[in-house]
């Protein structure tokens, strides 16, 4: 939902909200903010009655000069110094008054001054329309997961109420949606599935009940035979061994139930999406997708989301899709050249005519509603497309990438000017050249984009020391809960999402090569829904604002001077609105935040 409050002193707020985040844009442009120190936050749940002051973790340094782990002030004392803001803690479908306060005079003599007014309510997660959409926390390194968990493994805690008070801080709703989608199928009703990794206990659990009661169940599961030495010095086939280990130890039936994809060694069936049909009726009407692996970490990790459509062409297109991977299509790798050539090529040939050779030239190739991409495909041509897309938005696209900046991303985006649309790209690593060793010299020049081109990167990244009131994180590795990807798992873009007409692209694929000609791999590209944008922008927001703050203070700040600088407020007006001057990125994203369809 979106909402636009009264102008209010030369203030206007925009608010968007998802299910469980509200975004915050205040437009200073026409206010008098020469005495301005920050604004002071009061909610009000309507349907309740509960009245909340947002706490903060920032202090005036000349009122509380040794802040620890354990400060927590009040915004009213020591305001927030930002022209936008998010509350990450609101309950989905609930409606919210905020009053906004703008606080003036000095640290130790705050004058309250009238407040701008805003109400919104928050989307359900679950409703009988076309999409729900379900994102993990994704930050299990952060203050809040210390600060309540103690940074202990989820398997290490004993208290059986805080290991699972600690599992659904993790999860959010997402693995709650997810045995809820498989839970709806009765007896003699129908769930296709795809999954690459399938070894979350919970969930496979939920399929061998599905099949008890009568659901027929047909799952294909990654099960390329690739053994490789893993980090105990074994060899192990992944993940392979683990779903088949799985599937043993909660007693489906390979035979009956089950789909091995072998095909295609050197590639992987990184799909993750069911489609669930019920019995009698000629077609699907509902498919689960999204970037989720059926894995603890997938789960309760890194971030994901999982994405519930219902929509009769959209899972008929998926059920298609399954039926050409269910007899485990593709090369053989069995020594026969042509012949295996001669099978991947007739393998994305039925691909592409599911939905034909996608091409991107304008926004008249992308229809109103849902589009549906399935990989493996011919040519890198879809791919292109999405960059293309990207590079199209006329006020601001944001992006997750798990693997890396594409070099087609970056080849559209290298000529932008930093007065182009405003791009935000999170990553699971700093987008750097390689290292290569014994001095080795790159076959291509590593090309740069940054805030020369209006494109601004967050990565993954954690306090590992504490420091003043910042307690020491962990990492997601380190709580033995991912190994590979550890924070920033999600594929999705968004194209201009707070307009009029805004683009979600969502799935599983990495927004790359062998994402686009070699995996498994789906994708929905969703034009014109507000409450799916709303939804993916404000949690694309709340990783975003966590990582960026993680990312840029552990990347700048090397001296304890500039470390002890940043965890302050500033004292005078003009010292933190320096940092809203036209030009810098917070001026530029008040100014995009605030054209705003409401």
């Amino acid at each position: 939902m979106r909402s636009k409050s009264q102008p209010t002193q030369g203030y206007t707020v925009y608010a968007v909200s998802g299910t469980n985040t509200v975004s915050f844009t205040i437009d200073f442009r026409d206010a008098d903010t020469a005495n301005l120190l920050g604004f002071a936050f009061e909610r009000v749940n309507l349907s309740t009655g509960e009245k909340k002051v947002p706490k903060g973790y920032k202090v005036f340094g000349s009122v509380i000069p040794n802040p620890d782990k354990d400060t927590s002030v009040e915004t009213f004392k020591h305001p927030i110094q930002s022209f936008v803001w998010d509350d990450f803690t609101c309950t989905a479908g609930e409606s919210y008054k905020y009053a906004i306060y703008p606080m003036t005079g000095k640290p130790n003599a705050l004058k309250k001054n009238d407040p701008i007014t805003i109400q919104i309510e928050t989307e359900p997660y679950y409703t009988t329309g076309e999409h729900d959409v379900f994102f993990n926390s994704g930050v299990a390194s952060s203050q809040a997961y210390a600060r309540k968990f103690n940074n202990l493994r989820p398997d290490k805690i004993t208290d059986p109420i805080l290991k699972a008070e600690c599992k659904q801080w993790l999860s959010r709703e997402l693995d709650d949606a997810i045995l809820k989608f498989i839970g709806q199928a009765a007896k003699g009703d129908m769930l296709y599935a795809c999954f690459y990794e399938f070894r979350y206990e919970p969930v496979v659990t939920a399929f061998k009940k599905a099949i008890d009661k009568g659901v027929k169940v047909k799952i294909i599961i990654d099960a390329k035979n690739n053994p490789k030495l893993n980090e105990e010095n074994e060899m192990v086939s992944f993940p392979r061994d683990a779903n088949l280990k799985m599937l043993q130890d909660i007693g489906i039936a390979l035979d009956q139930n089950i789909i091995l994809r072998e095909a295609n060694k050197g590639s992987i069936q990184h799909n993750k999406f069911i489609v669930f049909q019920k019995g009698g009726e000629a077609a699907p009407a509902q498919v689960w997708t999204g970037s989720t692996n059926i894995s603890e970490g997938g789960f309760h990790g890194q971030t994901n989301v999982g994405h519930w459509i219902r929509n009769k062409e959209t899972a008929t297109a998926f059920k298609k899709y399954w039926t050409i991977l269910s007899v485990d299509p593709g090369q053989l790798d069995n020594g026969d050249d042509a012949g295996d050539k001669a099978k991947m090529a007739s393998l994305r040939l039925d691909i592409e005519k599911l939905y034909g050779n996608f091409e991107f030239r304008d926004w008249n190739d992308i229809q109103q509603g849902i589009t549906c991409i399935f990989s493996p495909r011919s040519t890198e041509k879809v791919l292109k497309s999405y960059a293309a897309m990207f590079d199209s938005a006329d006020v601001m696209a944001c992006v997750t990438l798990a693997f890396g900046v594409n070099d087609v991303f970056k080849q559209a985006l290298v000529d932008n000017l930093n007065t182009d649309q405003l791009s935000f790209m999170l990553l699971e690593k700093p987008d750097e050249p390689k290292k290569l060793k014994d001095g080795k010299k790159p076959k291509k020049p590593f090309v740069y984009i940054n805030a020369k081109q209006n494109v601004y990167k967050a990565w993954g990244a954690y306090l590992n020391d504490p420091l003043y009131q910042w307690t020491r994180e962990v990492s997601t590795r380190q709580l033995k809960l991912n190994t590979h990807v550890a924070y920033v798992h999600s594929k999705f873009m968004l194209i201009d999402p707070l307009g009029d007409d805004p683009v979600v692209i969502t799935g599983s694929a990495n927004f790359s090569g062998p994402s686009t000609t070699s995996n498994d791999e789906n994708m929905v590209i969703i034009r014109g829904n507000r409450r799916v944008a709303d939804i993916y922008y404000t949690e694309f927001n709340r990783i975003n604002n966590h990582y960026y703050f993680r990312a840029v203070y552990n990347k700048v700040n090397k001296d304890d001077g500039a470390k002890r600088k940043s965890l302050f407020l500033a004292e005078t007006a003009a010292e933190w609105l320096e940092d809203y001057k036209p030009g810098t990125l917070k001026y530029k994203k008040v100014v995009a935040r605030s054209t705003m369809d409401v």
